[in-house]
């Protein structure tokens, strides 16, 4: 059971899921209501396990190689690739299922869309073979906001869309920052990540540019979907400490900083989304 879970890489979804439910009370103008909440982070928690279990049996050659990801059950033999195959394409189905007869056919499509986009044009397509491949296929990790606006709406709009950018350009310095920690796996498993190609100072030209046009994306979210002043005096405040400590990564370009820059950048995206639905409840008590 335990190498079951581990096919699904439960840390990645429960980054995923922090996006989905702030989205939710945000296009509800407060607290949607609960069965809503369950059954569509319980659709999209199966859409993004099925992806990720997909990502390993294809990754299975190269995880061997990498010392980050040679104890992922395929390598190590506990559970056969094509029984992660099977179990992969029947999280999917019943995501699906769930979605479509709870929530919305909208929110399904868009749930397995992110999956087919992330196992064929990610890991098939991009990632062994160009350094842009996280920069387009984190767009995958971004629909989770899009299935979270469209499960109350039963639509999407401006707002979403820019809080897809959002997550879409918070990706890859994200990753990167790891990256940088693990270039030498990457270069043994011969996948163009962006710091297994290039300097760290390079890498980190690219995050500091990045993290500039997230801040600036975050801004134009309060004004496009009428946020209150507590997500505008956090995004403000949360942009400065992530770009600062962009800034001191390219100073100094280290490992080191790298992974607290990588730390960083989760509690950025879960304390964004946080002060985001923060904003609408309180809003949403006062009128």
């Amino acid at each position: 059971m335990g190498a079951y879970v581990a096919l699904t890489k439960p840390r990645i979804i429960e980054l995923l899921l922090v996006t989905t439910v702030p989205t939710q009370v945000v296009a509800a103008r407060g607290m949607p209501p609960l069965w809503l909440i369950v059954t569509t982070v319980l659709g999209g928690t199966l859409a993004a396990g099925g992806a990720n279990a997909i990502n390993m049996v294809i990754d299975r050659d190269i995880d061997r190689l990498m010392a980050r990801t040679k104890g992922r059950p395929i390598v190590t033999g506990e559970i056969t690739a094509g029984a992660a195959l099977r179990f992969a394409v029947g999280l999917e189905v019943a995501a699906f299922a769930l979605l479509w007869a709870t929530v919305n056919l909208l929110s399904a499509v868009l749930a397995v869309s992110a999956c087919l986009f992330y196992v064929f044009v990610y890991t098939l397509w991009l990632k062994r073979r160009y350094t842009s491949n996280i920069v387009i296929g984190g767009a995958a990790g971004a629909v989770p906001v899009l299935v979270g606006w469209s499960s109350v709406t039963g639509g999407l709009g401006w707002a979403p869309i820019v809080l897809f950018a959002v997550i879409f350009v918070w990706t890859p310095p994200h990753f990167w920052a790891l990256a940088i920690r693990y270039r030498d796996d990457y270069r043994a498993a011969d996948v163009p990540m962006l710091p297994a190609v290039a300097s760290t100072r390079a890498t980190a030209v690219r995050i500091v540019a990045y993290t500039a046009v997230l801040w600036a994306l975050s801004l134009v979210f309060s004004p496009v979907a009428g946020m209150g002043d507590v997500y505008l005096v956090s995004a403000i405040v949360l942009g400065v400490a992530y770009l600062a400590m962009a800034l001191r990564l390219l100073r100094d370009p280290s490992a080191k900083l790298a992974m607290r820059l990588f730390s960083w950048s989760i509690t950025y995206v879960t304390l964004l989304f946080g002060a985001m639905a923060l904003d609408q409840l309180l809003r949403a008590a006062w009128t």
